[in-house]
């Protein structure tokens, strides 16, 4: 059989003809092996320039490598970059991992939980956006249309609670982590928000809920700054500014501030 290898350097350039003997596991790898005048070869597929063409250990093709064109895996990968080898998924450029939304989210879920220092290592703002937007959306819904003053509130809150824990601390945080922080730990306030659709809390009720959240996410944002920064002994000091954040927030789900619908 007749064995035909293709210049490396030049692909394009005509195949310069050379001969192996009659058995093709004999000859180099980056070759092609003509059976018939099909245009097939041994290895039962079509010889092409592109490299990764069937699914043999054709011309520059690897074992186990996706055609030419072809993304192996679930219908979804279609829509990231997943399924191309040695690229990551789309969400994960993004900055968008569900696990570690899920594992900070559990983190504020669970005050009674020992913090890990390094859980703000990866820190994201997927999770606080998304947390926001859904607290927006249930004072919406309960009359209370609110966007403006959450906006505000979480900008002008996030900004001085970054100002006074870089005077506070000796190793100092950015505001992206202070952000991110301040933003999981509003998830009980979201319950709450949640709440005041199908419960009106305007009362005594209200109050002893938007109260015991406040305090909720009181304890865990200051958990995580103490155990990121190492400012265990300042952990009151720390809490005071944040209770007053999640004050702010607490009172725009009791009562209606912009004096628009029903409260």
């Amino acid at each position: 059989m007749s064995n035909v290898l293709f210049d490396q350097q030049n692909p394009y350039s005509a195949p310069q003809p050379q001969y192996y003997g009659a058995s093709p596991s004999n000859a180099p790898n980056l070759q092609f092996y003509q059976s018939d005048s099909s245009g097939y070869n041994a290895y039962n597929h079509r010889p092409s320039l592109e490299g990764n063409v069937g699914s043999g250990a054709g011309v520059g093709s690897v074992a186990g490598a996706a055609p030419y064109g072809r993304i192996e895996g679930p219908w979804w990968y279609a829509f990231g970059t997943g399924g191309l080898e040695g690229e990551p998924p789309l969400l994960e450029e993004l900055g968008i991992n569900f696990y570690h939304i899920r594992a900070k989210s559990l983190t504020v879920l669970n005050p009674l939980q020992r913090v890990d220092a390094r859980i703000m290592d990866d820190a994201d703002l997927a999770g606080p956006l998304l947390f926001c937007f859904c607290f927006a959306m249930f004072l919406l819904m309960s009359g209370k249309p609110q966007f403006g003053y959450i906006y505000g509130v979480a900008l002008l809150g996030s900004t001085s609670i970054y100002a006074l824990l870089n005077l506070m601390s000796e190793t100092g945080i950015d505001a992206y982590r202070t952000a991110s922080v301040l933003g999981y730990c509003l998830l009980p306030m979201v319950a709450v928000g949640a709440l005041s659709v199908g419960v009106k809390l305007d009362g005594m009720l209200g109050y002893i809920v938007s109260l015991l959240s406040v305090t909720w996410c009181t304890h865990s944002a200051s958990a995580i700054f103490c155990a990121v920064l190492a400012m265990h002994d300042q952990r009151l000091l720390v809490a005071y500014p944040i209770a007053l954040l999640y004050g702010c927030f607490g009172l725009l789900t009791v009562f209606n501030v912009g004096g628009v619908g029903k409260s």
